[in-house]
């Protein structure tokens, strides 16, 4: 009976540090014996670790943790990520990360809060049928809301792509795991406190996840989805007015995402006339021929292997470019999703993908822009997705579209100034040289002549500078925005097109004026060998990637320092932090085997992720490409997993200090997995997705 975690007691219920403790406190005579067991347990462990841990802000005796048994008998699958600030129906405020094994750390058990049930829905024969229902504004007061998406499913199903909407404005962004014949199941938290705007307002709310069911492909995806409504501690300031650009069906009960290139990404808005900031978002995530666009070729080398078929082309570069009144204001390259039936299945269960259950949205400050965006009228914003058009002989430009295809969403958030204020200036200076690219490709042939290797590279740098003058309430101020990015992607193709080596690093500064900064990296290497035998055929896959990131300041979306300042033991350390920084990798590999005549599979595999989450404090002046320098840090959560074959054998966690083991139960199912893309490959089956 560990004094860290919950404990069923019979006749008692179950226990926690501050339940005992109450017990204790009403109980006149004598103690029950399993309370005061219970009790004398705590005390020794919260001691072990103030001698063990003397510099943990979250040692026990300011605030509680447990681990939450792992009950479940569903295979239980996750995403690793950094705890999140959720309030559970008795007011008790946890830091977690919601799942049967999650690690807990109780912060106030007496908050008034309240929850909703937002969604309860099986995605079946849900392709154009999204789930439509009403949100309406919950009975209490809050500044903080947070989601919980718990999906189950059983049978065998490709993975899926998922967006939910209130009304018009796309909110979140998931994929879902591939389900095993005995069942699995996923719960994810997502900080929703951005739209908090929206909270506030009945509108629609719609749940759009396409699913098919055949004789072959039976799971279905049943979903709850939740939001709890709470007040904390809390340094954000969501945007007062949100607006979409979208293809606005909400009101007929549509998904209103673009399909690009096939479809425009354009909308007109009128922003209000006293707007003092504004940040432009992209949702951007490639489909069908444009699910491992980091994988594709150079256009000239498309028919490189004839027997073969025809390479996914535009290079392995890809570029979202945000449009105001058909002048370019800001790019995002993005980071490159992995699904889990992409490249081999068994990579995947049942540790995820880097951000597969939250696809994340990249910002555009377009402040500078205020000037023209406030003078009453509509302006038009448009998303445009680019990769490259090649020469053969080494020079590339941007080819302004792509294979098909994309799911292209964008909102503008908006930060009020005084009312009746109208917002003036300067219009934006443009410094925005064009971008540079740097290509290559060399083919090897057999002795008959014919092609059998392939090897092509690209380098692209691209830098931005908008900069205006704003007349606000408070007086003149400069808003700028700067960007600066560098991209290399190296691909080999060898056996005719048998096999595929890709190694690719994207690296950026994104630099706001308002206080925000942020600098990424993205590296990958990615292996696949494709063989065949009889009926037979064999994928072998590695995976090396990693996602690096460092936020200073405010912006749109939570930095994740959030959920640690309601803390009262973490809050005196937040103000010290200017920003945040999270780095994961993930390695891994794996084997699909399938007998084409029989349509049964297998996969098998290992996959290794460690994250790590700091706070951090930066100097005053400028470091590279005007993104300050990091002074100093002091880590938050850390996590190691490990999972060989479908079972987690190794799942270590420290939370502010205190280290936390996770239970996991039985082995996963290596059979059932549904082959869902390859890359040079694309999907199997692209028309079930």
């Amino acid at each position: 009976m560990g004094g860290t975690e919950q404990t069923s007691v019979d006749g008692v219920g179950v226990l926690t540090y501050q339940r005992a403790i109450d017990i204790a406190r009403n109980t006149e005579g004598d103690l029950d014996a399993n309370v005061a067991d219970y009790l004398e347990s705590a005390v020794n462990h919260i001691q072990s670790n103030l001698d063990n841990y003397p510099d943990s802000a979250l040692a026990p005796a300011q605030s509680r943790q447990y681990i939450r048994a792992a009950t479940a008998s569903l295979l239980e699958v996750f995403q690793v990520y950094p705890p999140v600030l959720t309030v559970i129906p008795d007011g008790t405020l946890e830091i977690t990360d919601g799942s049967s094994t999650a690690t807990v750390a109780i912060i106030d058990s007496h908050r008034k809060s309240c929850q909703q049930t937002l969604v309860s829905y099986s995605f079946a024969y849900s392709y154009g049928q999204p789930f439509v229902g009403n949100y309406t504004p919950p009975p209490c007061s809050f500044n903080r809301v947070t989601w919980n998406l718990t999906v189950k499913s059983r049978g065998r199903q490709f993975d899926r792509l998922g967006i939910v909407y209130l009304g018009d404005i796309e909110v979140f962004r998931t994929s879902t795991a591939e389900p095993t014949a005995n069942g699995i199941e996923w719960t994810y938290l997502k900080d929703m406190t951005s739209y908090l705007s929206l909270f506030n307002r009945q509108e629609k709310i719609i749940f759009d996840l396409g699913n098919l069911i055949d004789s072959t492909y039976t799971g279905a995806f049943n979903t709850t989805l939740t939001a709890s409504y709470f007040t904390a501690t809390d340094s954000i300031e969501p945007a007062d007015v949100i607006l979409p650009v979208s293809a606005n069906k909400g009101s007929s009960g549509g998904a209103s995402v673009f399909t690009v290139p096939s479809d425009t990404a354009s909308w007109d808005l009128t922003l209000p006339r006293n707007a003092l900031k504004a940040i432009f978002t992209v949702a951007a995530t490639g489909q069908s021929q444009e699910e491992f666009w980091w994988s594709n070729t150079l256009q000239s080398e498309i028919n490189t292997f004839p027997e073969y078929g025809t390479l996914y082309g535009y290079s392995p570069f890809r570029e979202v470019q945000v449009f105001i009144d058909g002048i370019l204001a800001g790019v995002a390259w993005p980071f490159p999703i992995i699904f889990t039936g992409g490249v081999v299945p068994g990579l995947w269960r049942p540790v995820v993908g880097i951000d597969a259950f939250d696809l994340k949205e990249d910002e555009i400050d377009i402040t500078p822009w205020l000037p023209l965006l406030c003078d009453g009228n509509a302006h038009n914003f448009t998303i445009r997705v680019s990769g490259l058009n090649d020469s053969g002989n080494g020079t590339a430009t941007l080819s302004e579209t792509t294979d098909s295809y994309w799911l292209i969403t964008g909102k503008v958030f908006v930060w009020l100034d005084k009312p009746g204020h109208i917002t003036t200036g300067t219009l934006p200076s443009k410094v925005q040289p064009a971008p540079s690219f740097q290509v290559s490709s060399s083919v090897g042939t057999v002795g008959n002549g014919t092609n059998s290797t392939l090897t092509y590279s690209v380098q692209a740098q691209r830098s931005l500078l908008f900069q205006s003058t704003i007349n606000a309430s408070r007086g003149r101020k400069i808003a700028s925005w700067r960007q600066s990015l560098t991209f290399s992607n190296t691909g080999v193709y060898t056996d005719g097109a048998n096999t595929q080596v890709n190694t690719q690093q994207t690296t950026g500064y994104d630099v706001s004026s308002s206080g925000y900064a942020k600098h990424f990296s993205y590296p990958l290497y990615a292996f696949s060998s494709y063989t065949t035998q009889a009926d037979n055929f064999t994928i072998q896959a590695t995976i090396d990637r990693g996602k690096d990131v460092q936020t200073l300041g405010q912006g749109v979306f939570p930095s994740g320092l959030e959920s640690f300042s309601a803390s009262n033991a973490v809050h005196s350390i937040i103000p010290t932090f200017q920003g945040a920084s999270l780095s994961t990798t993930q390695n891994g590999n794996a084997t699909y085997i399938a007998n084409t005549t029989s349509s049964t599979s297998s996969s098998f595999g290992i996959t290794e992720q460690d994250m790590t989450f700091f706070g951090i404090t930066a100097d005053s002046g400028a470091g590279p490409y005007g993104f300050p320098a990091i002074s100093g840090s002091r880590e938050l959560f850390e996590r190691h997993v490990l999972a060989v074959n479908g079972t987690v054998v190794a799942d270590t966690e420290t939370l502010v200090g205190s280290p936390v083991g996770h239970q996991h139960g039985g082995p996963g199912s290596g059979r059932g997995f549904a082959l869902s893309g390859l890359p040079g490959r694309g999907r199997k089956h692209s028309g079930l997705r």
